[in-house]
């Protein structure tokens, strides 16, 4: 055996209450003390280890220290897997902590070392009243228990951080130790309340309380660390008394027996820790048989140190006077030869021992072994009794495609088998500067267009041993490693500049595709002013944001006089008296969006403000019709607004406006008709030669003016054709190509140049134009929609309205497509995208950008990342990353309602998916709901998802059922077959798995 007290491990004085070290024994954490609060340090492993490695300055000693802990830490426990790093202290708080993918080296605020890995909270549990003492993760990392003065247990969910499973209340005093058994049936907690309880993880009710051996003990200690021995015979226990004397108290059990103890100590024992393996060694002289042992140290108030093997009657060793104080924890490596203990006089000793003195470590294999000798089943199989043979196939099946992933991550260089509970980024962070807008108004002041930062999905990196050779990221104290920032420097920023355009040009109309590029942000904010003006007849575009009434307006003359008392009345009586004088052929068809609301709210507001003045004139009525204006000549009928008036009024035409009463018709803008256009064509492949259609309109021949349709690739021309009318849109795909014509008309041409069909005659002009597949998508400027399907020559969506998906007048259109499937995709301003079910003739919501749901789910750990981030289609495209991750998690709610919650966003991202036609992102959204049905156990839906995938099972209802047996061109028996393995993974649903594994193998017969 080596004993060593490495002083560099301190925390600067303070003292240390917690050590644990690394699965991969690169690295080990220590808690306790910081200057104002509490300390967290990870340490490298090898300089305590080996002594060259201590010697050697370019090997670093501290990898990280962290503060963030607002008291003193009591417990730091490593995960199992080795993933997660947690801590606990008097701050009342839980911290997880993960170890970050990206950047480099970092100093923590006031102080000169520099970090060497970068470690991030990914969790902060709050739950406790009190101060937390201790925490223990479950054999396969699913729980988490912590223990505090508050005299209660709470159970985290592990795979879904900060949810409760449950509270565990019956200790009278505080809670100061916890401990799993190694199969995982039972948790055993310690109190002050001088008793121990067992607990079962079934039904989370008290097993056992056992008190006898405590009843003598006198005064306490600061933590009461009990252990459960790896092969789950035995509990030891803390400050227990025999005959007056402190012992750590063994009980077994079977039967909660308690009859034997470790004596020794001269003082309380205040922890004890079980070597996580299991040993075997020839004890008896003259015997050639192995027995099978545990190990296990123990730490007292009399600063001492011994070591036990459960097969000796005497300790293995015992270290007297290693400390100045009491020793607060005590942590095995998972070689099961290095022991580390700390102490409250912030020092740190360190053990090392022979397999000579320590004996032999039995592998996996073994242990299993012995677990089945034991419980009849090993770690694996938990607590479920496996049912039929075909599960154990599965089970056979799932443990073999392990074996070879762990093959592949161990032959890639430093790396280490992991469990992937959570998708993980490979790059850094998104660059914000070189992806920002910053446009310049006329007047040269700048303007930056907000960008949103969707949250990252996942900082956490895979852990890898840490070397033992000198870290490239780490260099000595007397050189200076600059920190890259995330950010670009100034001088390589890349800016978007955009011109302004001028008011006077503002009146004709953009096509949809161009609308977004054009928007400036501060001329938006003043559109609710300037579009009154601009619509006024023979009025000239404003330097300012003012509206002047027209001075023959009787009205005008009212709201200039209440201006003083109520501004805003006055703004919306003059632009209502200014619309009284436009002209139709001025009036602006998409009515913009203002701060006091929609138009009718507008119109609600000038009736108020009328009837608070003094009567004015007599109006002639407005009539609304479809598509005509009508001039007024007699008497108005019906119910006046106003009081009478005795003046004469002039008949005059009156154009079609909105009233309070009548809803406005929609008018979408119509692409202006330019001199040469070029459109970009969609082959569907990148390695192609670029493919355009370049438009040349009004070419002269004589006489004559004819218009030039261009088909180019590569540079080519490959073929042209004339049009007697001028082209004001174009389209075209690897299918076809299409064209609209000023004289509202839509022209077809296959891609060699062959005209398909004649012209498509419409009533009104097109807004927009759009090619998908074998389809042709048109808007027209009174906000109608058409698709065909060029192949078949057949309208699948015919002069249907956008009137209900844009109910208000300031809603606009951002962007509008066509899937090669035929499903049309409108995205509108508010953040909305629509699509149109041709099956039930209405519109549906698809896709919406603030998703309360979406922000809402937890469905990152049923979601495979390498999936993720392949899948593509028309809904994806809406999407971003950390959607079909589910990685945000904004808000945070019980356990109920984050299960309802994250059921119903993925219940919709399945139904959009089938919407659209998308088989992939079906498949996909279909697999990762299942997933997570099986993480919560939902058997009801997961049987509704297997009859839909199976279909009936006999004859007379397949004559009479409407199943049908292909979804998207995906085979649903074949779906099924994906299906029934995930099911499997949960041995709570094998007889669900069972039932449809075997209809399907008599459906394959």
């Amino acid at each position: 055996m080596r004993l060593l007290k490495p002083t560099w491990v301190n925390h600067d004085g303070k003292p240390i209450f917690a050590i644990d070290i690394h699965p991969d024994g690169s690295r080990f954490a220590t808690g306790g003390q910081g200057d104002d609060s509490g300390r967290v340090v990870i340490w490298n492993m090898a300089p305590v280890a080996k002594e060259d490695d201590e010697k050697n300055e370019n090997v670093p000693r501290m990898l990280c220290e962290m503060d963030n802990h607002l008291a003193c830490v009591n417990c730091v426990r490593w995960s199992n897997n080795g993933l997660y790093l947690a801590s606990a202290g008097d701050d009342r708080l839980v911290m997880i902590w993960q170890l970050m993918s990206y950047g480099g080296m970092s100093t923590p605020f006031g102080k000169s070392k520099a970090n060497i890995e970068r470690w991030r909270c990914t969790s902060t549990l709050r739950q406790h009243a009190g101060d937390i003492l201790d925490i223990a993760w479950s054999p396969h990392d699913a729980w988490l228990a912590s223990c505090s003065v508050d005299n209660t247990v709470v159970i985290w969910n592990a795979v879904k951080f900060p949810e409760v499973l449950t509270i565990l209340t019956g200790h009278s005093g505080m809670v100061k130790g916890v401990t799993w058994d190694p199969i995982g049936k039972y948790l055993a907690s310690q109190s002050d309340d001088k008793s121990i309880r067992v607990w079962r993880t079934m039904d989370w009710k008290e097993e056992n309380k056992i008190s006898k051996p405590f009843e003598e003990c006198g005064g306490t200690t600061h933590v009461l660390r009990c252990s459960w021995s790896p092969d789950g015979h035995y509990i030891v226990s803390a400050h227990a008394m025999n005959n007056r004397g402190p012992t750590a108290q063994i009980i077994e059990r079977d039967g909660w027996k308690f009859k034997m103890d470790f004596v020794g100590h001269r003082k309380a024992v205040t922890c004890v820790r079980f070597n996580s393996n299991i040993f075997s060694k020839i004890i008896k002289k003259g015997s050639s048989k192995a027995q099978q042992f545990s190990c296990c140290a123990i730490g007292s108030r009399d600063r001492a140190v011994s070591v036990w093997l459960t097969a000796l009657k005497r300790p293995l060793v015992v270290i007297h006077d290693l400390f100045k104080n009491s020793v607060m924890d005590l942590a095995w490596s998972k070689s099961g030869t290095q022991l580390l203990a700390c102490s409250w006089d912030g020092t740190v000793a360190f053990f090392d021992f022979d397999q000579d003195e320590i004996g032999h470590q039995l592998n996996q294999e073994e242990k299993n072994k012995l677990y089945e000798k034991i419980y009849g089943k090993n770690l694996g199989v938990a607590n479920t009794v496996i049912e039929n043979p075909d599960m154990l196939n599965l089970l056979k099946m799932q443990k073999e495609q392990q074996e070879k992933l762990a093959a592949k991550v161990q032959a890639s260089p430093l790396s280490t088998p992991k469990k992937v509970i959570a998708p993980i980024m490979d790059k850094p962070p998104t660059d914000v500067k070189s992806k920002q807008i910053e446009t310049r108004t006329p007047d040269g002041r700048r303007r930056i267009t907000p960008l949103y930062i969707a949250p990252q999905v996942n900082v956490g990196a895979p852990m890898v041993p840490f070397t033992n050779v000198p870290h490239p990221a780490f260099s000595p104290a007397n050189q200076v490693t600059p920190i890259k920032s995330a950010f670009k420097e100034p001088s390589k920023l890349s800016i978007k500049t955009e011109k302004q355009e001028s008011d006077s040009d503002s009146e004709d109309a953009k096509p949809l595709s161009a609308l977004q590029a054009n928007i400036q942000p501060m001329a938006a904010l003043d559109s609710r002013f300037t579009e009154k003006s601009k619509a006024t007849s023979g009025s000239t575009a404003p330097e300012k944001t003012k509206v002047t009434p027209s001075p023959q307006s009787p009205s005008s003359v009212a709201a200039a006089a209440a201006a003083a008392a109520c501004a805003a009345a006055a703004a919306a009586v003059a632009a209502a008296a200014s619309d009284k004088n436009k002209e139709p052929s001025k009036i602006k068809e998409t009515p913009k969006t203002t701060n006091t609301g929609s138009p009718s709210s507008l119109s609600g507001s000038k009736r108020k403000d009328e009837g608070s003045l003094k009567p004015g004139p007599k109006r002639p009525r407005k009539e609304y019709t479809k598509n005509v204006t009508e001039v007024k000549t007699g008497p108005r009928k019906g119910p006046m607004i106003g009081p009478p008036s005795t003046q004469e009024v002039t008949p005059k035409v009156v154009t079609t406006a909105p009233s309070s009463t009548s809803k406005p018709r929609l008018k979408l803008p119509v692409p202006k008709i330019e001199k040469t256009l070029s459109v970009q064509v969609s082959t569907g492949t990148d390695h192609q030669a670029s493919v355009m259609l370049e438009v040349e309109n009004d070419i002269s021949s004589g006489k004559v003016t004819l218009h030039r349709l261009k088909y180019l690739k590569g540079g080519e021309d490959l073929w042209n054709n004339m049009l007697a009318s001028r082209i004001s849109a174009a389209a075209g795909n690897s299918h076809f190509c299409a064209v609209a014509t000023e004289n509202k008309a839509v022209s077809v041409y296959t891609i060699g140049g062959r005209r398909k069909s004649l012209p498509i005659i419409l009533s009104e002009p097109i807004s927009g134009l759009h090619c998908g597949g074998w389809y042709l998508l048109v808007i027209l400027a009174s906000a109608r929609l058409f698709v065909w399907d060029i192949k078949k020559q057949v309208v699948v969506i015919k002069n249907e309205t956008l009137t209900p998906i844009m109910p208000v007048s300031s809603v606009t259109v951002e962007n509008v497509s066509i899937t090669n499937a035929g499903a049309p995709i409108i995205t509108l301003s508010n953040g909305k995208s629509f699509t149109f079910n041709t099956a039930l003739c209405c519109w549906m919501m698809v896709h919406e950008k603030d998703n309360v749901l979406q922000s809402c789910s937890d469905h990152q750990t049923s979601v495979l990342a390498q999936a993720a981030v392949q899948i593509q289609g028309p809904l994806s495209s809406l999407q971003s990353k950390p959607n079909r991750f589910g990685a945000s998690r904004v808000f945070q709610l019980s356990p109920q309602m984050q299960k309802s919650s994250t059921l119903s966003h993925l219940e919709s991202q399945l139904n959009a998916a089938l919407v659209l036609k998308s088989g992939k992102e079906y498949k996909f959204w279909l697999l990762t709901c299942v997933r997570y049905m099986v993480q919560e156990g939902v058997e009801s839906r997961l049987r509704e998802v297997c009859d839909e995938m199976l279909g009936p099972c006999y004859k007379a209802d397949a004559d009479t059922s409407s199943w049908e047996s292909h979804v998207l061109g995906l085979n649903k028996r074949k779906l099924l077959e994906e299906i029934l393995p995930i099911i499997g993974t949960n041995l709570k649903l094998q007889r669900l798995y069972s039932e449809y594994q075997d209809q399907l193998e008599m459906f394959k017969k």
